[in-house]
This record gives C-alpha cells, sequence and structure tokens, in this order.
C-alpha cells in the first residue's frame, strides 16, 4: 500500500510535522514524490516508523535509532519484549500489534499478545495495551486508514483471547442476583462487553452475557423470568440525541427494579436526560469498584 504523511501520523501516533524533522534531521524515512511533491510512503516504510516509535518509546533516543539498519532495528525489538511491560513499554506493543494486524500475521500478533497476557495478566494487558489498541483501530477507522477486514482481523483475535480467559475461569453456581450484560439491537462491537463480563466473573458474580444485537423485547422476556440485580450495557455508535433518549427510556422501564450501568460513547450519553437512575461508567477504575463493592455503590447512587 501507498501512505500519506498523514496515514503515517493516524498509525502511529507522532505529528506530521516531528515525522518530517526526523526525515530532515536523521534520515528516518526515505519517502519517494508524487508529481505534486508530495510524500508517499510504502509498507517497509511504515514499519520501520512504527519501529522506530516503539522503540523510542522504550527510552532509546531517536537520534540514535535513526541511523540503525531494519535488522539492527529487529534485533533491539527482540530484546526489549524480553522485560516485563510497563506504561512506557504500552504504547510499543500497541505500535508493533497494529503493525502485525496491518500485515495480517496471525502468528505474530498472537505470539506478542500472548507475552503481553503472561507479563501482566488479562486485566492489565486489557488496560494498557488491548484497549489503546482499540481506540487507536477505532481512530483509524474513522478516517479510513484501515480497512473493514483488518479492524476484523484484529478484533476477532483479542475476543477468542478474552472468551479462553473466561472458559478457563472455575465454573460456580451463584443464589444471588445476576448481571444482565448485552448490546442495543443495532450494536455489535462487544468486546468491551466481553472483558466486563470477565471481569465480573472472576470476582464471583453471576453472569447472564447476551452478546451484541439484542432486541428490547428480549430484555423484557428475561425479566419477567429471572432476578436479575444490575443491567450493564454499552451505547458506542454514534447517535441522534432523541433516538438514544428514546432506547433509554425504554429501558429504564423494562428495568424499573434493577440498577442499570451504561459505558461507551460519552458525547451520546452526555446528551441525555433523565439518567439519575443510571450509573453512567466512565472508566475502568470505576467499573473494578463497583464488581469489589456493589453494595456501597448502590447506597451511593
Amino acid at each position: 500500500m501507498i501512505y500519506a504523511i498523514s496515514d503515517l501520523e493516524q498509525l502511529s501516533g507522532i505529528r506530521s510535522h516531528t515525522i518530517r524533522v526526523w526525515e530532515q534531521r536523521y534520515n528516518a524515512l526515505c519517502p519517494t514524490r508524487s508529481q505534486g511533491n508530495t510524500r508517499l510512503y510504502d509498507d517497509k516504510q511504515l514499519r520501520r516508523l512504527l519501529n522506530i516509535v516503539s522503540l523510542n518509546k522504550s527510552g532509546l533516543k531517536i537520534s540514535k535509532l535513526c541511523r540503525l539498519s531494519d535488522e539492527a532495528i529487529d534485533k533491539l525489538l527482540d530484546q526489549q519484549f524480553s522485560y516485563p511491560a510497563d506504561d512506557e513499554q504500552a504504547d510499543y506493543y500497541v505500535s508493533q500489534l497494529i503493525r502485525h494486524g496491518l500485515a495480517f500475521d496471525e502468528y505474530a500478533f498472537n505470539h506478542l499478545i500472548d507475552q503481553g497476557i503472561d507479563q501482566l495478566g488479562l486485566s492489565d494487558c486489557y488496560r494498557k495495551i488491548m484497549y489503546p489498541l482499540l481506540v487507536r483501530l477505532g481512530l483509524m477507522w474513522r478516517k479510513d486508514d484501515i480497512c473493514p477486514a483488518h479492524e476484523h482481523f484484529l478484533s476477532n483475535i483479542i475476543r477468542q483471547k478474552i472468551f479462553t480467559h473466561i472458559n478457563n475461569l472455575p465454573s460456580t453456581r451463584h443464589s444471588g442476583k445476576s448481571w444482565l450484560l448485552f448490546l442495543p439491537e443495532d450494536e455489535d462491537h462487544d468486546i468491551g462487553l466481553l472483558f466486563a463480563s470477565y471481569m465480573l466473573r472472576m470476582h464471583h458474580h453471576q453472569v447472564i452475557f447476551l452478546g451484541s444485537k439484542v432486541p428490547l423485547d428480549s430484555i423484557k422476556r428475561i425479566f419477567s423470568t429471572l432476578n436479575v440485580g444490575h443491567v450493564l450495557l454499552f451505547m458506542i455508535k454514534s447517535r441522534l440525541a432523541a433516538e438514544a433518549q428514546k432506547y433509554i427510556d425504554q429501558l429504564s422501564e423494562i428495568c424499573s427494579s434493577t440498577k442499570i450501568h451504561l459505558a461507551g460513547n460519552s458525547q451520546v450519553i452526555g446528551k441525555l436526560n433523565r439518567i439519575d437512575h443510571i450509573n453512567w461508567i466512565k472508566t475502568l477504575d470505576e467499573f473494578e469498584k463497583i464488581i469489589h463493592y456493589p453494595v456501597l455503590h448502590e447506597r451511593n447512587f
């Protein structure tokens, strides 16, 4: 593929101005030029930039990195991944995972994400690596910097990892009130919901996981037969305020005796009215506090 410098900015997280400085000062990249003198980059140049960014964030000087050959950079990458991941190295992981994802390199992507999980555990790996990766993918998706195939490829591997860890949790029978997890009928991005299911199960909560695209009629039927204590849903898609409000009002009527927890698109949720009865979860830390101390938080709502 051929990329403009604006594409490299989105894929690497480095501003176009900085990329140009690196080129002029350190010969970091060697773009070709269009007839209109626009910089053009190929896959090899993109991979080199992502590698340089990764190593720079791990503490190595940009002036040194830009002078290295691609082979020398690859050796440094192998050395860096032998150390436990910290916050700086998390950015490093994200850049490399994007690189493997764009190449549809399932083996390399799996190996690297498994290494992150082994070093951090699934919870911290999701917080420090998977979630930032998904955010970056979302930005790239909205700017058409990746095709649907890339997004599906990366998302499905992450989904598989979370499913595997859910299946590995010990199975127990619960007698208390359960958590009902689902996405609205027009939503299908369920990775955040899957991770919430894992966290709840890990802390010994009973979970009824319905997944994506669930009609409100199905929620109504569940409430007529089961003892549900909490409802958790994500609203991620951009939508009209009136449409979102209508949905929340209908859901609130169905779940009138249950605590509703809502997460997702802050631009949508922030425009909702009459939601004092709903717990808007804005961060993972807030969610973890709720599942650790549910009774305390119910009193505060």
